[in-house]
C-alpha cells in the first residue's frame, strides 16, 4: 500500500499536468499508454511467439489512435475495417484448429478496439472545449476517489459480492461506496474549475464516469480470469499494469465524451 501512494503520488500529476498540455504532448501518453497495454494484453494472451500478429496489431492501434485524433472518426474505423480484414486472413493460413483461430481472432479485435478506438477518446474530451483539461482532471479524479472508497468501504463493510467469479474482491457496498466519489468530485469541481456549469449536470456527469469505470475495471479483470493471471505485468510498483491501472479510464472515458458532447454542450 505505500508503495501504491508513494507512485500515485508521483505518477498522478504528471498525468493531469499532460492532460492541461494536450496536444502532443497529451497524445504521446496516449500512445505510450496504448501501446504498453497492448503489449500486456499480446504478450499474456500467448501472441509473444506470433512476431507478425504482434508488430502488426501494435502498428494498427498506433494508426487507430493517430487517425482519431489527428483526422477523424471515419477513417479510424477504414483502418479498422483494414485490420480486421488482415489479421483474419493471416489467421486462416495457420495450422491451429479453427476453433482456436477464432478466438484469436476475436481477441485481437479485441485489443484493437480497446486500446486503438477507446484510448483516443482522452484526447477528444481535451480538445471538445476550453475546458478539456478540467474535464480531464474531472475524470480522472472521479476515477481515481471512486477506485479507493471502493476499495476501503468494500474491506471494511462489503458482504455481498458483486461480481463473485470476475472480480471476488469487489463488492456491492464497494462499488455504492465508489458511485459517491463522482458525487464528490463534481462538488470540488463544481466550486473550484467548472463553476461555469449547472451543478446537477456534474453530478450526473460525476456518477456516469464512476458508474462506467468500475464495470470498466470488471471487463479487465473477466480477460485476466479467463486467461489466469492476477495483474497484466508489474511495470507500475504496487499497481500491476497499464491495463490494470488504466482499465477503468477506458470505458469511462467514451461516455463522458458523448455525455460532454450532446448534453452538456450539445
Amino acid at each position: 500500500m505505500i508503495t501504491r501512494i508513494i507512485v500515485a503520488a508521483i505518477f498522478g500529476p504528471m498525468i493531469i499536468i499532460l492532460c492541461y498540455f494536450g496536444g502532443w504532448w497529451l497524445l504521446g501518453m496516449i500512445l505510450f499508454l496504448a501501446v504498453i497495454g497492448a503489449s500486456e494484453f499480446l504478450m499474456n494472451d500467448s501472441f509473444k511467439n506470433s512476431p507478425v500478429l504482434f508488430g502488426v496489431t501494435l502498428f494498427y492501434i498506433i494508426c487507430l489512435i493517430l487517425a482519431s485524433a489527428l483526422i477523424s472518426f471515419s477513417i479510424s474505423f477504414i483502418i479498422f475495417l483494414s485490420y480486421f480484414l488482415l489479421t483474419g486472413m493471416l489467421l486462416a493460413t495457420r495450422q491451429e484448429s479453427p476453433a482456436v483461430l477464432f478466438s484469436q481472432m476475436m481477441k485481437l479485435l479485441w485489443i484493437a478496439v480497446y486500446a486503438g478506438l477507446l484510448y483516443p477518446f482522452l484526447y477528444h474530451i481535451r480538445e471538445l472545449s476550453d475546458s478539456g483539461g478540467d474535464w480531464l482532471l474531472f475524470l480522472f479524479g472521479t476515477l481515481w476517489l471512486s477506485d479507493s472508497l471502493a476499495m476501503w468501504v468494500g474491506g471494511a463493510i462489503g458482504k455481498r459480492k458483486l461480481a463473485p467469479t470476475v472480480s471476488p474482491g469487489k463488492t456491492v457496498a464497494g462499488f455504492v461506496a465508489g458511485l459517491s466519489g463522482g458525487v464528490v468530485v463534481a462538488f470540488i469541481l463544481g466550486w473550484w474549475r467548472l463553476s461555469e456549469y449547472f451543478l446537477p449536470l456534474l453530478v450526473v456527469g460525476g456518477l456516469l464516469v464512476s458508474f462506467t469505470g468500475q464495470l470498466g475495471d470488471l471487463v479487465e479483470s473477466m480477460w485476466k480470469r479467463s486467461i489466469g493471471i492476477k495483474d497484466s505485468s508489474a511495470i507500475i510498483p504496487g499497481h500491476g499494469g497499464v491495463l490494470d491501472r488504466f482499465d477503468s479510464m477506458v470505458f469511462a472515458a467514451p461516455v463522458l465524451f458523448l455525455y460532454l458532447k450532446y448534453f452538456v454542450y450539445g
